[in-house]
């Protein structure tokens, strides 16, 4: 599937972004590529592969950030061949984007860096999709702007996600009226379903989370008119080495999304 092609059916049809939040061993991003790629299949729904290669902002310089940009481009080469998933992965800045946009259908901006110029501009010139976190301090209709940073390079393929907006300290929340503001701005918005229910910076040199309000949260999303979700997904979320506490069990990945299909029938159905 090209990059205009999963751009176009995003468009018409409701998708899904999932799997560990870092790449922290082939072993792993294999299992999870290849238990998604069946949920895919069963449910009949375009699902993106996702991990990232490093975690450049994690909340310690202790905390583990995955193995880097070569090793983890090679890993989520792997996974894209052995499972027929599209990938996408982060990039956190611009002379990452010509590599990574060599292996990953989709290119995501961090929400701490969607205001950054250069790395917007290096994003959209590779011709990917392009899937934009909003920051938790941007206000949903500022990021006209960013959408206006990646259209000057002529990439019209771009996502915008609400991942909740910074509620005192480490705490978010999410205002599902954002989801409307951004959808007028000509682009498909997803919702990011694990880091909305995250507590940033809320544990011991790292961050916490309340991944039992994924469900809820993402139901919300589906019903104010999202066109995707993206949720961490992890074998075993208590013992993964980054975004554990709101990271979703794999094992129970399949019966969410058919909830989210239930409403998502709706919606494509009037």
């Amino acid at each position: 599937m090209t990059p205009d092609e999963l751009y176009q059916k995003s468009l018409s049809e409701p998708f899904i972004l999932a799997g560990p939040c870092a790449l922290e061993s082939l072993d792993i991003a294999l299992e999870s590529g290849r238990a998604l790629a069946e949920i895919a299949s069963r449910l009949g729904i375009t699902l993106i592969f996702k991990s990232s290669f490093d975690k450049a902002n994690r909340t310690s310089v202790t905390s583990f950030r995955g193995p880097g940009l070569k090793k983890g481009l090679q890993w989520l080469d792997t996974v894209k061949s052995k499972t027929g998933l599209p990938v996408v992965t982060d990039i956190h800045t611009p002379e990452q984007a010509g590599p990574v946009g060599e292996v990953a259908d989709v290119i995501q901006i961090p929400a701490f860096l969607c205001r950054q110029t250069d790395l917007l501009v290096a994003a959209g010139e590779t011709g990917r999709v392009i899937n934009v976190k909003k920051g938790q301090f941007v206000a949903p209709h500022d990021m006209r702007h960013v959408v206006g940073k990646l259209r000057s390079t002529g990439n019209e393929r771009i996502w915008l996600t609400e991942r909740g907006a910074s509620f005192g300290y480490n705490n978010l929340v999410v205002d599902m009226r954002s989801i409307s503001i951004m959808k007028e701005m000509g682009c498909p918005v997803v919702f990011d379903a694990t880091h909305s229910v995250q507590l940033p910076g809320g544990g011991d040199g790292c961050s916490s989370g309340q991944r039992e309000f994924v469900p809820i949260l993402s139901r919300s999303a589906v019903a104010a008119g999202v066109s995707g979700v993206f949720m961490e997904a992890h074998p075993s979320p208590d013992k993964a080495l980054c975004d554990g506490p709101n990271s979703w069990p794999l094992s129970e990945t399949e019966t969410l999304i058919k909830d989210l299909l239930a409403g998502w029938s709706v919606k494509y159905a009037c």
